[in-house]
């Protein structure tokens, strides 16, 4: 069936309840007298509840109304965000660099308002030292406590420990934010024409990271520190 309601000449009962084009409540009339009162007033005669007795039937433009609905649908999917789950694979021996470095992408990530799942990868006599993983973990949720939170605790998984970090702010607050600050970067840049190229094209690879359809993380390097 037909999602479109029925208008004008496709309506076929004999009374209706009647809503002008200004949402006023005409009340219930022949459909004759309905479509006679649409063709006064230059509209369509649009069934917008097809269930009641009587149905109820408005007076409006209805190829404005499908656009205005359509163009409304759009710029929802448009500010729609999808939180997106990051990974992060670390070794239970890595030394204080990489592991700055991998904390500053899990931070990068929060930031954005996506989840990161956080891998412990254990190798040959590791393995029976779970408890090194299990602090590195612990380790790295206090270190962005501000920005995130545990959602699924450590737990082993055959040779890797996994946890999952949440992030406190939603993905389209974290959007937001991220807009705002790029455009307060182009009002700089405009106020400063001098700005290095290297700064601009920051913030072009800035802007690609706020995107709706964010990528996967890239994979980490998984070599022992």
């Amino acid at each position: 069936m037909s999602a479109e309601p029925r208008i004008n000449d496709r309506i076929r009962v004999p009374e209706v309840r009647l809503v002008g084009p200004s949402g006023e409540q005409v009340g219930i009339v022949p459909l004759a007298k309905a479509l006679e009162l649409a063709q006064e007033y230059d509209l369509d005669l649009v069934e917008v509840a097809a269930t009641a007795r009587p149905p109820v039937c408005k007076l409006m433009d209805y190829g404005k109304f499908k656009y205005e609905s359509a163009m409304k649908a759009r710029e929802a999917r448009k500010n729609q965000a999808h939180t997106v789950i990051k990974e992060m694979k670390l070794r239970p021996k890595i030394d204080p660099h990489d592991y700055d470095t991998k904390k500053g992408h899990v931070v990068r990530f929060l930031k954005q308002g996506d989840k990161v799942k956080i891998t412990i990868m254990f190798r040959g006599r590791e393995q029976s030292r779970p408890e090194l993983g299990y602090r590195l973990l612990q380790r790295l949720a206090e270190d962005v406590a501000d920005l995130g939170f545990v959602e699924s605790n450590p737990k082993q998984d055959g040779r890797n420990m996994i946890m999952v970090l949440g992030p406190h702010k939603k993905k389209t607050e974290a959007m937001a934010e991220a807009r705002q600050a790029q455009e307060a970067r182009k009002a700089e840049a405009k106020a400063n024409p001098g700005k290095s190229q290297n700064a601009a094209e920051t913030d072009l690879d800035e802007d690609a990271e706020i995107t709706e359809d964010t990528a996967e993380a890239p994979a980490e390097a998984s070599a022992e520190a």
